[in-house]
């Protein structure tokens, strides 16, 4: 079966980092959302007036933030079709809600839910504290917002995501990325990924 796995969780979690350890050891197509749309939006909010770094306003939600999402799925099904295992790497807050969007993806595919193994891995800290901590310590623009706005944002932010898709729960990985990634976890998560549901 070929493998779409998602690397899902709120800012600051390390899904990249976590996602990127495992593409070394298993070759795939690496779908990172901020890498496929980063520069248009970028560019597409400074012809606004605004931010280029912004991804929490009202504007950015309602003219780019779909716009981000359906792209990298675009470029997930025309992998899929082709027999590409595939990475995506994003919070994916409301295609997780939509119990539709993965059956969506496959069938454009032109796959079953039998051709893909379909894995979720939820990356999550111990703490909101640290979660804080990376976002600080990474000292992206991007997180101005978050940073300034701290309790509004932890008010609102889902740390562990709902999946409602209709996956077996053994295919859904709580992984707690707290303190050093070692090779024993990202062993962990790899036999997670490789094994069959």
């Amino acid at each position: 079966m070929q493998k779409l796995v998602f690397f899902v969780g709120v800012a600051g979690t390390g899904k990249t980092t976590v996602a990127r350890e495992i593409a070394v050891k298993k070759p795939c197509v690496f779908i990172d959302r901020d890498t496929v749309g980063g520069r248009f939006v970028e560019k597409f909010l400074e012809m606004n007036g605004m931010d280029k770094n912004d991804r929490d306003s009202s504007f950015y939600k309602e003219h780019m933030r779909d716009l981000e999402y359906d792209t990298a799925k675009d470029i997930c099904i025309e992998n899929l079709a082709v027999g590409q295992d595939v990475f995506m790497i994003s919070p994916f807050t409301s295609e997780l809600k939509n119990k539709e969007w993965i059956k969506e993806v496959i069938r454009a595919s032109g796959k079953t839910e039998k051709d893909i193994d379909v894995k979720v891995v939820v990356v999550t800290l111990s703490d909101i504290d640290t979660q804080r901590e990376r976002i600080e310590d990474r000292g992206t623009v991007r997180d101005t917002w978050k940073l300034e706005n701290w309790n509004d944002y932890e008010t609102r932010v889902d740390f562990v995501p709902t999946v409602n898709w209709e996956i077996p729960e053994s295919n859904i990985l709580i992984f707690d990325n707290s303190g050093e990634l070692t090779s024993d976890k990202v062993e962990k998560v790899l036999n997670f990924i490789s094994n069959p549901h």
